[in-house]
């Protein structure tokens, strides 16, 4: 059994994960590479394997990073099938055919160029018709159900707490006779964050691979981020200035919106109870959509607001932006206002357009609220660059530019290593990935140091084999972290259950006969469980 690192690999973007058997191909995750240029043009290039062989794609949650190059798989020959939550599908139909969108007006903007130059015609990433098409293999299922792709692969979606959604891989895998459990942390939230559950943690695995956005970092409070927010807002509201916001149109704008609603409603901007806050994205506003219409995903507080009459999403002096018309009008505003847009670094989208109006005010103010990639506009603007190229113009850099990283989507390096001691058996090896060198080498340091785990970080397209017995085989590792003797013996394995089970249960699981109806039986009352919540959360309303 081998496991391929090919995305996400010392850099934070373009997630994907090949994993061979004798018999059996899967993918996990096939994320778009975003960022410098060196890093998108890894997206034109052809796979390094056959599409057309690759028997299950699993994806972990639909940001791009994860989800991007579906479309692309698609087209060049995949036909099998897609397997993730259903909230990630139902976000996933909204971005995979914005992303084709985007590819399609890029492709014809450069070939106008192109034409001019005398140069040869481009052809996109992918089409429209293309991620049309690749949706039709996508498999929707609920938290918590163990799903038995076949006699070799069983899976399991655990919540990651990241986005809607998002989920912790547990993937049991067969060959010859042995069974080999590997778990993808997925991106990982933070914990008592706004709207979403906690993530769940896992008891043990053999191989675990976890991500290191923020490996090297501790995240201030959010309490003190949202206070943060709030003050910046009232500086540049008291000069007559606007505050934008660039912001990832899933989760981060839902989370902000909540954010604003608590103060709102609170009292706590009383004094600004004029100021509109526009949403300004098309994506965002259908993002949000769809927040609404899977509840069932959301933390205990959230669910009681809404069952108590309260729409988190709504509330006054708060405006949804469709319209491209309005949403160029607000660049000729001249009264205090806050202006939240995709995408959320800056790269694509419409706020572009607003930085290009509003960035050259001094009387403006700029919040980033989210990682910002190697070579992207909002990097740029936060490293502190003074004069940036915006559309074809160069624009000064007058307004204030802040970062406030409390909202960050995901886990800083406690959380991280709080959710990796969940695990009562020490796995075999820890892969660290998607994070930059810094970020990663810390956080597998820590790994190292408090868990006194083998870690290794691999490089883009570094083959990994696994082991087909109780050792690990040590093979060839790249650019591993310091490698240490491990005299512990290994922990006895112990079968996942349910808390929850009763010892009659138990005694059923035991019995093999009846362990496949029990699965049944157990997913169906999962799918109760979300039909009851929802039809109580339309009753509510």
């Amino acid at each position: 059994m081998k496991l391929q690192f090919l995305g996400a690999s010392q850099v934070v973007t373009g997630s994907m994960y090949l994993l061979t058997t004798e018999t059996k191909k899967i993918l996990v995750d096939c994320g778009m590479f975003q960022g410098s240029p060196e890093l998108e043009r890894l997206n034109e290039r052809a796979f390094s394997f056959d599409p057309a062989t690759i028997d299950y794609l699993i994806l972990t949650h639909a940001h791009i990073d994860h989800s991007g190059r579906i479309p692309k798989l698609v087209k060049d020959g995949f036909s099998g099938r897609i397997l993730t939550t259903k909230a990630t599908y139902d976000l996933s139909k909204l971005m995979l055919l914005d992303s084709a969108h985007i590819q399609e007006a890029d492709i014809q903007w450069e070939n106008q160029k192109r034409a001019r130059a005398g140069k040869p015609m481009r052809e996109p990433l992918y089409t429209t018709a293309d991620a049309e098409q690749s949706l039709r293999y996508f498999e929707g299922s609920l938290y918590d159900q163990k799903i038995e792709a076949d006699e070799e692969v069983t899976l399991r979606f655990q919540d990651a707490g990241h986005i809607l959604g998002s989920s912790v891989l547990e993937l049991w895998v067969t060959e010859k006779g042995h069974t080999t459990k590997l778990a993808f942390s997925g991106d990982l939230g933070m914990p008592n964050r706004p709207l979403l559950r906690n993530f769940s943690k896992i008891q043990e695995a053999d191989y675990i691979i976890v991500e290191s956005t923020y490996g090297h970092t501790t995240h201030p409070p959010l309490e003190d981020a949202s206070k943060r927010l709030i003050q910046i807002i009232n500086d540049t509201v008291s000069k007559g200035g606007t505050v934008i916001i660039p912001s990832f149109a899933v989760s981060r704008t839902q989370e902000l919106i909540y954010t604003l609603n608590q103060y709102y409603e609170n009292g706590e901007m009383e004094q600004f109870m004029k100021i509109p806050i526009y949403v300004d994205s098309p994506m965002a506003v259908s993002a949000t959509e769809i927040y609404a219409r899977n509840a069932s995903c959301f933390n205990e507080e959230t669910r009681q607001l809404i069952l108590s009459g309260d729409d988190p999403f709504q509330f006054e002096n708060l405006f949804y932006v469709r319209d491209q018309a309005e949403s160029q009008r607000l660049n000729t505003y001249e009264f205090p206002k806050v202006i939240i847009s995709a995408s959320g670094m800056c790269t694509a989208g419409r706020i572009r357009h607003h930085l290009k109006h509003n960035l050259w005010k001094a009387k403006n103010s700029v919040i980033f609220v989210g990682y910002q990639a190697e070579g992207t506009l909002g990097r740029k603007l936060k490293e502190g660059h003074s004069i940036v190229s915006i559309l074809g113009e160069t624009i000064k850099v007058e307004a204030q530019i802040y970062s406030i990283d409390g909202f960050s989507g995901h886990a800083d390096q406690p959380t991280l290593l709080s959710w990796l001691r969940g695990f009562q058996k020490k796995p075999q090896r820890v892969f660290v990935v998607h994070g930059e060198p810094t970020q990663a080498h810390a956080l597998a340091e820590a790994i190292e140091k408090d868990l006194k785990w083998k870690v290794s970080i691999p490089d883009l397209g570094y083959e990994a084999t696994l082991a087909e017995g109780a050792k690990s085989t040590e093979g060839r590792w790249l650019d591993p972290v310091r490698k240490r003797e491990i005299l512990e013996k290994e922990l006895q394995a112990v079968y996942m259950q349910f808390d929850s089970l009763t010892h009659k249960t138990r005694q059923i699981l035991d019995d093999k006969t009846l362990k496949k109806d029990y699965e049944a039986i157990h997913s169906r009352l999962l799918e109760l469980q979300q039909q009851l919540l929802n039809l109580n959360l339309l009753l509510g309303k």
